[in-house]
């Protein structure tokens, strides 16, 4: 199935997604918010509505999970063996404070492994893209574009810009490096920079969905580097009965 999907339609369909949230972040716009208290604009209806559409047209048989549909039980969905999952923004509320910060996030998954993600950031124009065994690029360059030789002087982590924990701040604190240089970065533009090699490590000890991390999870195993689970050490997996991610730590 993998290698029938062209990875640079799904690189268009995020471009497409994109221009059209530009149209919308350009302007006033209007926010709600859902049961979870977890905002919501027309923007990200208007991105789902086309990501959706297009997929639905070029690969009809595979079946998609998005953080703006209605979620399909997991006595289905535990059977799929690939399925989209999709993010129309990651990072809604960078997106409404409008510090450019936030992405369109497509993801095709394999059982419970993310395969290929596109992860695009339509407001600084960075697109990063993965297929498995194929390497993972931002703007068509190869990732890692660096790597820390000396991770014992110097350690660069990465953390949210809107959801830092305080146990994620503990686990920054207590690593083991001369000098630890700390930015913060909003959406799943954490996870790229750790595949890009600009950031060593990225650590969540909070929650996130599935569908916020899939795509750029994609692009970090393509970039040699993984996502793990906190606790067990072991990489985080998809399509589980609670969709909640558990903490992971990227590096």
């Amino acid at each position: 199935m993998l290698e029938k999907i062209d990875l640079e339609a799904v690189v268009a369909i995020a471009k497409e997604a994109g221009n059209a949230i530009m149209k919308i972040y350009e302007k006033d716009f209007s926010v709600e918010y859902k049961e979870d208290d977890s905002p919501l604009t027309e923007a990200d209806t208007k991105a789902n509505e086309i990501i959706c559409s297009a997929l639905e047209a070029l690969y009809p048989n595979i079946p998609i999970m998005s953080e703006e549909n209605k979620q399909t039980e997991y006595e289905l969905r535990k059977n799929w063996e690939y399925y989209w999952c999709i993010d129309p923004i990651d990072g809604t509320k960078e997106f409404i404070k409008k510090n450019d910060e936030f992405t369109v996030n497509i993801a095709l998954i394999h059982k419970n492994t993310p395969v290929l993600g596109v992860v695009y950031a339509p407001a600084i124009d960075e697109m990063y893209k993965a297929k498995k065994g194929e390497g993972a690029f931002k703007n068509n360059q190869k990732l890692p574009l660096q790597t820390n030789e000396t991770p014992e002087k110097k350690l660069t982590v990465v953390a949210s810009k809107s959801h830092l924990s305080q146990e994620t701040q503990e686990f920054i604190d207590n690593l083991d490096a001369q000098e630890i240089e700390q930015i913060s970065r909003g959406s799943s533009l954490k996870l790229c920079m750790v595949a890009e090699g600009v950031a060593d490590i990225y650590p969540r000890l909070a929650p996130t969905m599935e569908w916020d991390t899939a795509a750029a999870d994609a692009v970090v195993r393509e970039s040699g580097k993984m996502t793990y689970e906190f606790q067990s050490k072991k990489p985080v997996q998809y399509n589980k009965k609670n969709l909640l991610n558990p903490w992971f730590v990227v590096q």
